[in-house]
C-alpha cells in the first residue's frame, strides 16, 4: 500500500533529491570526479522529465567530500553539475538548484548531510519552499535523516538493496523511475 502523501503532491511541494546512487552510478569507494565518471541510472531521465511535472521545486542536496579531499576541485564539481542540468533540460526535465557540500567528515559543523543546512539554503533562495509539503528522495541514511530532520516526508531509493528500517522512511522505490511512475498512478 502506497503512502497517502504521495497522492496529495501538487505544484506546490518541492522534490529534494540526492545525487549519487539515485541519479547517477555511484563509483564504490571513490567520487565522480569528471563528466567522463558521470553515468546516469538507468530510467532517470524519463523520471526527472515525469517529476517535473509534479513538482513546483527540483534540488539536488550533495555532499561531496571530494573536493575537501582535493580529490577533485570546486571547477570541476560546477563543470559536472552544469552538464547534468544541460542533459535532464535536454531530456524534458528540470533541475531549479544543486547545493553541495565541501566539507570533510571530520570538520566540525559541517553542511554535509544529515545536517539541515543545504535544505536551510534552499529554503532561503526559494522562500516558497515549505519543508511540510518536501520531499527528500535519496539512498542512504543519511539521506533520509536530513530529510526527517527538516521536517520533510522521505523515500528510500533502494537501489543497492540495503536493508535500511522502515522507521527510516516513509516509503521506498527500487528507483526513481519507479517512484515518479508511482506517483502518475493517483492521477
Amino acid at each position: 500500500m502506497m503512502a497517502d502523501f504521495l497522492s496529495q503532491i501538487d505544484s506546490d511541494w518541492t522534490l529534494f533529491l540526492d545525487r549519487d546512487g539515485v541519479i547517477n552510478k555511484r563509483p564504490p569507494g571513490d567520487y565522480v570526479k569528471n563528466w567522463t565518471e558521470f553515468e546516469f541510472l538507468q530510467g532517470v531521465q524519463e523520471a526527472l522529465k515525469i517529476l517535473a511535472t509534479k513538482f513546483q521545486r527540483i534540488i539536488i542536496i550533495t555532499n561531496q567530500q571530494g573536493i575537501g579531499k582535493n580529490i577533485m576541485t570546486l571547477e570541476d564539481l560546477h563543470l559536472i553539475h552544469s552538464r547534468l542540468k544541460d542533459e535532464v533540460v535536454k531530456n524534458g526535465g528540470r533541475i531549479d538548484a544543486i547545493y553541495f557540500c565541501p566539507d570533510l567528515a571530520t570538520k566540525p559543523n559541517n553542511c554535509r548531510k544529515p545536517s539541515v543546512q543545504m535544505a536551510e539554503q534552499a529554503r532561503r533562495d526559494f522562500s516558497e519552499i515549505d519543508f511540510s509539503k518536501s520531499i527528500m528522495a535519496g539512498d542512504t541514511l543519511s539521506d533520509l535523516q536530513f530529510g526527517q530532520h527538516a521536517g520533510m516526508k522521505t523515500i528510500y531509493i533502494n537501489s543497492n538493496a540495503l536493508a535500511l528500517s522502515e522507521s527510516n522512511y516513509d516509503e521506498s522505490f527500487k528507483s526513481l523511475i519507479e517512484f515518479a511512475k508511482s506517483i502518475c498512478a493517483n492521477d
